[in-house]
């Protein structure tokens, strides 16, 4: 039975396809959908859903595979909402909503440094925060101060780093929470020099990148002490195709909708590489990306 919400502002829809709403433009529908406003107003939208209410936050639908059959729940979407961002000296305030690039070249402008690598993480600072996302060997959890959390009774919670378990592509959350906020501390930095840092870091992943492709980012892990492209690429598995997905021929851990894949296809291919990898290279790659809801 669907609620009934009271005093509900922000974006609510039923069975909004989720293809919309993920970068690799494939998955089923979402029962519920819903984008607050603001903080409050999602406290008091998780206040009214049942308990045993399935819940998803989405940004911007990168390092998600959302199966054909959809999410038999409530997806709530942090895409264009909960963006403020402030600066004040060394530390940045920042709500889940605002996308890593925007951060990155805010913080350049105010002469700080720490944040170039996210400038090329395609997603939200709430799916950073929620995968320890990285690249060019640093990584969120770095440079985290603190962090606010809503639990589903809608509950805000400061947390520091220490209440949660971090490691590379990973975080254990304390309980059923998840991220509104973040306050990060940063060095002084030279602005002109971030801004270059930057523009060469976004000109490195548009050459090495399927950035004009729907895809998902990085689909595998890295293992320690190699890469998940490099073992891909050594296989032969470059261009592998199941129906309409592919393993990109500019980089070997990213797999793209050539236009007509469907989460299943993109699925397949995930298992083959998978496979194809352990059997010629001995070394079972575990996926980065997640993948979750109903098989169609």
């Amino acid at each position: 039975m669907t609620t009934v919400f009271q005093n509900l502002r922000g974006d609510l829809r039923l069975n909004e396809p989720l293809a919309k709403h993920t970068s690799w433009r494939t998955g089923g529908n979402a029962n519920q959908f819903y984008r607050p406003e603001g903080i409050k107003d999602l406290a008091g939208f998780l206040s009214q859903l049942p308990e045993d209410e399935p819940l998803l936050w989405l940004g911007l639908g990168s390092n998600l595979l959302v199966r054909d059959g959809g999410f038999a729940g409530t997806v709530i979407s942090m895409s264009g909402t909960l963006q403020q961002l402030t600066v004040n000296g060394l530390t940045v305030s920042a709500e889940v909503g605002v996308y890593c690039a925007k951060l990155a070249k805010q913080a350049a402008r105010a002469g700080l440094s720490g944040t170039a690598f996210l400038a090329g993480i395609p997603g939200t600072l709430g799916g950073a925060l929620a995968m320890n996302a990285g690249a060019h060997n640093c990584e969120t959890w770095s440079i985290v101060s603190n962090v606010t959390t809503i639990d589903r009774r809608g509950v805000i919670r400061v947390r520091k780093p220490e209440d949660f378990k971090i490691s590379y592509r990973h975080v254990e959350f304390p309980s059923e929470e998840w991220f509104v906020s973040v306050t990060l501390n940063l060095a002084i930095g030279d602005a002109v020099a971030e801004a270059e840092e930057i523009r060469a870091l976004l000109k490195r992943r548009n050459v090495s990148q399927p950035t004009n492709q729907p895809c998902a980012g990085s689909v595998f892990r890295n293992p320690e002490g190699d890469f998940a492209g490099r073992l891909i690429e050594v296989c032969g598995l470059k261009g592998l195709t199941v129906g309409g997905a592919s393993v990109s021929e500019k980089h070997a851990n990213f797999i793209v909708n050539e236009g007509t894949a469907t989460a299943a296809d993109i699925e397949a291919l995930i298992l083959l590489v998978q496979k194809k990898v352990e059997l010629i290279q001995g070394i079972k790659l575990v996926t980065e990306v997640h993948v979750l809801g109903e098989v169609a």
